[in-house]
This record gives C-alpha cells, structure tokens and sequence, in this order.
C-alpha cells in the first residue's frame, strides 16, 4: 500500500473518531439508550459489510480483520437489542398480582 494512501486512511480515522467522541459527548445522558438502540440499524450494516470482506478471499490480514470485525459489529448490535428491550421493559404497566 503507498503511504500516502495509508496516511490519508489514518486521517479519516483520526477525523472519524475525534467527531464521534464529540457528538457523543454532547449528547444528554437521557437519550443515550435511545441513540444506541437507533444506532442498531448501522451496526448491522457493518455487520454485513464485515461478513462480506470475510469471504472475498482477499489477504489474510483481510479476512483476520473481517472475522474481528464481524466480532465486534456482532457484540455491538447484540448488547443494543438487549438494552432497548431491558429499555422498553420500564415502561410497560405493571400488572397487579
């Protein structure tokens, strides 16, 4: 890969991620289960694209990369489900024994 390649994907990485702990940071803690169950939608997105890179048959550090990141978007989008039902449970009515 040519460095110049490899320092602009460090950039956007470095941008990406300096603008995500911003957003997130003003983000109000009231609607942070809320952001993450909406965010449930990119996660499997990712988890898609993941799956896809791990059976292209590119390089190995490819396929390594894809089968950790299919690890993860998996943990990500799996603990967001879980956190919006645990979520959405406080506002059912609770019945009366």
């Amino acid at each position: 890969m040519d460095a110049q390649v490899l320092l602009f994907l460090i950039f956007i990485l470095m941008l990406a991620a300096l603008l995500g702990f911003e957003l997130i940071a003003k983000v109000p803690s009231t609607l942070h289960t809320p952001l993450m169950s909406g965010s449930n939608a990119i996660s499997g997105i990712t988890l898609l694209g993941a799956i896809s890179v791990c059976g292209a048959g590119h390089s190995d550090l490819a396929t390594n990369l894809g089968i950790a990141a299919v690890a993860f978007a998996t943990t990500n989008v799996v603990g967001g489900y879980l956190v919006t039902h645990r979520m959405l449970d406080m506002f059912k009515k609770k019945e009366k024994d």
